[in-house]
């Protein structure tokens, strides 16, 4: 069990690898991309300016504080020394706040039946036909359903050559995947636990069409996302203090040109438009719009603004996370809601405000006013939004109406793809660069994802989409060149579950063009939400 890997080793194990290696796109080994001028241009202009303002507050203060020349400086050197002063003491709060949150994640495990239900369809997806509860077809080694899963799991392990992986790296991986746990041997845990993991070991074996050999490879990295260290890259106060300023004026726009109320329920931040003409009865559907990770109301509020203009009649609901868009000066920057509170705080909010039905035990005339009403909400979610849409599906369908997903990373998430692009991925592009230094390795954003990711909860089924293959009630917008997820794989995912009239595919789209309202992505949105609003 504690036998290590050599490179011979890893051919030596299945006698067959050597000779189907180069048939086999498991064991291709990842080739290193260059990085494109994009890469560059970004870096020296973008992230360097943006860094370099902590280490060159350190080195004025500590110069101005050994030359002793704070005292004798005028009023301008005087203000640009509180200026980096504070830049100082609050790189030190960062640091100190990057420590805290790479402690152990508080997030619960779900329960063990949840964990089996989602196993149970990992293993089944591109399988074919087969009813739960059937044992796991043994398939053999070069049967394409073997070679395919091979490869997108082992993006699990830093996409390294299957042969090289064993079995105690595989013991590793699915501990921490269903117990959320680190994992050092067998001997170690609970015979429950022990119990489990073979009986899992031995359906993801038959499964992949091959046995794991016995011990560990050390060379062979694991993504445990929610154990790993978290990581994040500093940035100075003003960043905050030009977003905070920005998002406040977004706010004051909202308000004054669009007659948006902001409104907090329960603890959820929200922005709400109800034109006043508006009848629950005959007008639109009302639209709740779940927003993605980024720098919050400077990357939305121009695309929210376009709802609004384009849809004018329509009541518009956009929830805020504070702890996804960089708001570090908001009391819940770093207590990220939870897959329950979120689906029972929209939830409920959609109750108070009268667009979905309430509980029952009203009087008789409001009962009846209600029964004459349409109710059920429109929902139309981005990237990191549809993970929120996804928990609201699992604990209110009955709500929905009718369902938009743009840019969907709530799907095949048992591969991997988006936690390794997010988060490990070394960057070669200029988009690749923006968003892991500027969203995911900001300090709340990094805690939320690297510390409340859980992939089960996190993944959403064709069958858990209410009218999924219809293309009046359900939407999905995906891009080939989406820079987070693997676009083909995720259309073919809904394909195969026979999800065509609803699916608009654009082979050169990329990760939030939708925000960009003058393209033809944003078009197809808005002209699905312009759609029949009925029932049927």
């Amino acid at each position: 069990m504690n036998g290590h890997l050599s490179a011979a080793d890893a051919q030596s194990f299945n006698p067959t690898a050597s000779s189907q290696a180069s048939d086999d796109i498991s064991e291709q080994a990842q080739q290193q991309r260059k990085r494109t001028k994009s890469f560059y241009f970004v870096l020296f202009c973008a992230v360097v300016p943006v860094w370099s303002a902590v280490p060159l507050s350190w080195a004025y203060v500590l110069y101005t504080l050994y030359s002793g020349s704070v005292s004798t400086s005028d009023w301008r050197s005087t203000s640009l020394f509180a200026i980096t002063l504070t830049e100082v003491l609050f790189s030190m709060y960062y640091f100190c706040m990057s420590l805290h949150i790479s402690g152990p994640t508080p997030m619960a495990t779900n329960s063990l039946a949840e964990l089996q239900a989602a196993y149970e369809r990992v293993l089944r997806v591109g399988m074919g036909t087969g009813t739960v509860g059937e044992e796991t077809t043994a398939l053999h080694p070069m049967d394409p359903r073997a070679v395919d899963f091979r490869n997108c799991l082992r993006t699990w392990f830093d996409r390294a050559p299957w042969s090289s992986i064993r079995k105690d790296n595989i013991y590793t991986w699915m501990h921490w995947s269903i117990f959320n746990d680190s994992f050092t041997s067998m001997e170690d845990i609970p015979m429950a636990r022990r119990l489990h993991l073979d009986e899992m070991m031995e359906r993801l074996e038959r499964r992949a069409g091959m046995k794991f050999p016995e011990g560990f490879n050390p060379e062979v990295r694991t993504l445990r996302l929610s154990v790993d260290p978290v990581t994040v890259a500093a940035r100075p106060f003003i960043w905050y203090i030009i977003l905070f300023t920005v998002s406040s004026i977004m706010r004051w726009r909202l308000r004054s040109k669009w007659h948006a109320h902001f409104g907090t329920f329960e603890g959820l931040d929200y922005i709400l438009r109800v034109p006043h003409d508006w009848s629950p009865s005959a007008g639109a559907r009302p639209v709740v719009f779940l927003h993605g990770l980024g720098v919050g109301l400077l990357q939305s509020s121009h695309f929210i603004e376009a709802l609004f203009k384009a849809q004018p009649d329509r009541p518009f609901l956009i929830p805020l996370f504070p702890h996804t868009s960089q708001e570090i000066f908001h009391p819940r920057y770093l207590k990220p809601l939870s897959r329950h509170e979120s689906a029972q705080l929209i939830g409920g909010l959609l109750k108070e405000l009268g667009w979905v039905d309430g509980d029952d035990g009203e009087a008789g005339e409001e009962k009846k006013e209600k029964a004459e009403s349409r109710t059920g909400v429109v929902v139309l979610s981005h990237s990191n939004g549809t993970f929120i849409y996804g928990w609201l599906l699992k604990a209110h369908p009955e709500m929905i109406a009718r369902s938009c997903f743009v840019d969907p990373v709530v799907f095949c998430q048992w591969e991997g793809e988006l936690c390794y692009n997010f988060c490990y991925r070394r960057c070669s592009t200029g988009m690749e660069l923006l968003i892991k230094y500027f969203v995911s390795m900001e300090l709340g954003v990094a805690y939320y994802i690297q510390r409340h990711f859980c992939w089960s909860s996190n993944t959403l089924w064709y069958d858990e989409i209410p009218d999924a293959r219809n293309p009046h009630k359900a939407k999905f917008v995906i891009g080939g060149k989406d820079d987070l997820v693997n676009g083909p794989r995720v259309r073919r995912y809904l394909q195969l579950h026979g999800v065509e009239g609803g699916l608009w595919y654009d082979p050169l789209g990329r990760h939030g063009q939708v925000l960009i309202t003058s393209g033809h992505t944003f078009a197809e949105v808005l002209g699905w939400l312009r759609g029949p609003d009925h029932d049927s």
